[in-house]
């Protein structure tokens, strides 16, 4: 790689010769202007505006523009007269842990290369102490015409160097969050959490341009004189979020699905939705044997006429009418008696029926016998009168 520029690290006392390599580079697609009309090329020529003549590169300097708009000439001798330790050196003023650097300094990243075959013992010996130390090293360095503020740290076995904003040049977040007292509930919060579970990590190595993609495709399809067919618009919904949770139950299935996740968009898992499982119906079968037991339970049911006879009923028609509602042999039971005390009954068991009826039938004897010893007395009482 070609380096930018060449220094030293200025570590303490130790100065270790390094030259700056840029760590990245730009793959966007730049494009060309064009006259619509015959597809020439649209170039810009620098033009002095007081003789409006074209300026070649050679005749042309620097200047401060003063607030009234007058113009300051700077030459390169003025700025390389001012004291600035920096010009040719990384100076390392502080090391700080990591976290201390808010990514919102961060600007261009550099490679620092050992410079010759004297600086690779004093280079890896301060790799190595970052390493250890889980530091990293505030520096300044000059470049460009202007001191900035870098920091090292180690990428593999290099020691890698972020230019830093300096912190005045960072704006506060003024007006930037919503306005008003909003408050998110926790059934919110579990499902973002589920969101975030589900997309889980990813290899950044995997991540690319897709519309850089899109844009080398198009630029080939009409090199070849193919004709390119507008894209579908995805459906982002306007940017209007109507339900909040429904939306991000949405998200969550979406994202396994995409994931291949077991059991995705079946509403299972650990995003909260519950199985709806329908109620079983009771057959005709089970009715009809409910039915059976009913009326059965319904023949037992007795009942005292006012003129004091016991008579049993049957109560089948109840107990049909009964029988859709009843779920088991015990509420049949309950039905009936219900449907017997309803009816101005009494309901008994089988002992109190069988003493009811034995009594009935001791009453039935005693009557016929007294009826008996009556009809003997009353014979020789007609016979002594005949006499």
């Amino acid at each position: 790689m070609r380096s930018i520029w060449n220094g030293a690290i200025s570590f303490g006392l130790v100065s270790i010769p390094i030259k700056l390599v840029n760590a990245t580079e730009n793959h966007s697609i730049s494009f060309r202007q064009i006259h619509l009309a015959d597809g020439g090329r649209i170039r810009y020529r620098k033009v002095c505006e007081l003789d409006e003549e074209e300026v070649s590169g050679g005749e042309i300097g620097k200047a401060y523009e003063d607030a009234d708009g007058t113009m300051i000439p700077i030459t390169d001798e003025d700025l390389a007269q001012l004291p600035l330790p920096t010009a040719k050196t990384i100076e390392i003023v502080a090391f700080v842990p990591a976290d201390r650097i808010d990514p919102l300094q961060m600007d261009a990243a550099y490679y620092l290369s050992a410079n010759g075959v004297p600086a690779a013992k004093p280079y890896t010996l301060l790799r190595e102490a970052l390493k250890r130390s889980n530091r990293v090293a505030v520096a300044k360095y000059a470049l460009r015409g202007r001191e900035r503020l870098g920091m090292l740290r180690v990428v593999d076995d290099v020691i890698a160097m972020h230019g830093l904003l300096w912190p005045d040049e960072i704006r506060a977040p003024q007006d930037a969050a919503p306005e008003g007292d909003i408050t998110v509930r926790d059934a919110e919060l579990d499902l973002a959490d589920a969101l975030m579970d589900t997309l889980g990590e990813v290899d950044m190595d995997s991540l690319h341009d897709d519309y850089r993609e899109a844009v080398e495709e198009l630029v080939a399809a009409k090199a070849a004189g193919e004709t390119v067919l507008p894209a579908e618009p995805e459906d982002t919904g306007d940017g209007k979020v109507i339900d909040l949770i429904a939306a991000l139950e949405n998200s969550v299935r979406a994202a396994r699905k995409s994931r291949n996740v077991e059991g995705a968009g079946d509403g299972d898992g650990d995003s909260g939705m519950a199985d709806v499982h329908p109620i079983k119906k009771t057959s005709s079968k089970t009715s009809g044997k409910t039915a059976q037991t009913t009326t059965g339970t319904a023949k037992k049911t007795t009942r005292r006429t006012p003129t004091g006879k016991t008579v049993t009923r049957s109560g089948s028609s109840t107990a049909k009418k009964s029988a859709p509602k009843s779920t088991g042999a015990k509420k049949s039971t309950s039905t009936a008696k219900k449907s017997a005390g309803s009816a101005g009954s009494r309901t008994t068991v089988k002992k109190t029926t069988t003493k009811t009826a034995t009594k009935t039938a001791t009453k039935k004897r005693t009557s016929s016998s007294s009826g008996g010893t009556t009809a003997k007395k009353t014979a020789p009482s007609r016979k002594r009168t005949s006499a």
